[in-house]
């Protein structure tokens, strides 16, 4: 009977020792690259006199953080990832991590370290910003009848990690591939009739934020008389430019025709004139003229 009591008190105390690690909660805190994050140590007032920031299961040290005349302050850094990152909160001892990078993702512990201590665990995640997805078509080939025949859209992303590539319809979910390695690149199909009416979306996300990209079937899904309509265009304006340029050649080459006609009749003009150079003769001088008889003149009689 001894016996049984000592094995029920041995199992007991087993029992609280996995009930009181439990009860260290971790808290699951999801942030974005370039964000920051705070661990809350959910005291409103913090009067102990130490709090010390580890990172990892190895309880890899961060900062020792001591209180020094009722003003808390990170005397020392030890883990460079960390240095000019940390910010604290002298009342209630929580501490900010600014600007994040994926290096910083881990679980955290935060203890303070007093009359009694209390241990905060947090598991944070840390999501690279997302690219818009693209969406292209896939045909190599245009479809010559639009009632029957299917557009090949494809949807791609690349360099992306820990993400979820989706197609839908409207509201309603199509397809969907998931990754999660990093640097990865993803692509996603998808066909649709070539006068479909329905809206169709294709989204990247991950737990915290998401890219969306929505399809236009009228620029991507093309029946070949749909695309034959800009060739048209392009060998009408080519026609159109070969003319006028026929034209501009003709009529500059007969501006010079004319030009070097004027020019040669001129040149012959010039060379039908004859100079010739001037002789002066001097001139004798005239005798003197004599005067005039006196002239008398008679009236005249009229009968």
């Amino acid at each position: 009977m001894f016996h049984v009591f000592v094995l029920f008190c041995l199992c007991w105390c087993r029992l609280i020792g996995v009930f009181g690690a439990e009860a260290n909660e971790i808290h699951s805190v999801s942030v974005m690259e370039g964000d920051s994050v705070t661990l809350n140590t959910d005291v409103t007032e913090c009067k102990d006199d130490r709090i010390v920031l580890s990172l990892g299961a190895e309880k890899s040290l961060i900062a020792n953080i001591k209180r020094n005349k009722q003003i808390f302050s990170i005397s020392d850094v030890l883990d460079g990832r960390f240095r000019d990152r940390l910010k604290l909160d002298n009342k209630t001892g929580s501490v900010t991590i600014t600007n994040i990078t994926s290096e910083h993702a881990g679980v955290y512990q935060l203890e303070i370290v007093g009359a009694k201590l209390l241990t905060k665990i947090f598991n944070v995640s840390v999501y690279a910003r997302l690219p818009v997805p693209v969406i292209s078509n896939n045909s190599s080939t245009c479809s010559s009848s639009s009632s029957s025949s299917y557009c090949s859209l494809v949807c791609s992303v690349v360099n992306v990690g820990h993400v979820t590539l989706s197609w839908y319809k409207g509201n309603s979910l199509l397809s969907s591939i998931s990754v999660s390695d990093l640097s990865i690149s993803l692509s996603l199909p998808l066909e649709v009739e070539y006068q479909d009416k329905n809206t169709y979306s294709c989204v990247l996300n991950n737990p915290i934020s998401n890219q969306t990209t929505h399809l236009d079937i009228r620029k991507l899904c093309l029946t070949c008389s749909d695309q034959s309509l800009p060739m048209l265009y392009i060998v009408l304006i080519s026609a159109a430019a070969g003319s006028l340029l026929i034209v501009s050649a003709v009529v500059i080459f007969c501006i010079y025709r004319k030009c070097r006609k004027t020019d040669q009749e001129v040149q012959s003009c010039e060379e039908e004139i004859t100079y010739i150079d001037p002789t002066f003769h001097k001139r004798k001088p005239q005798s003197k003229v004599k005067e005039e008889d006196h002239v008398v003149y008679a009236p005249v009689t009229t009968r």
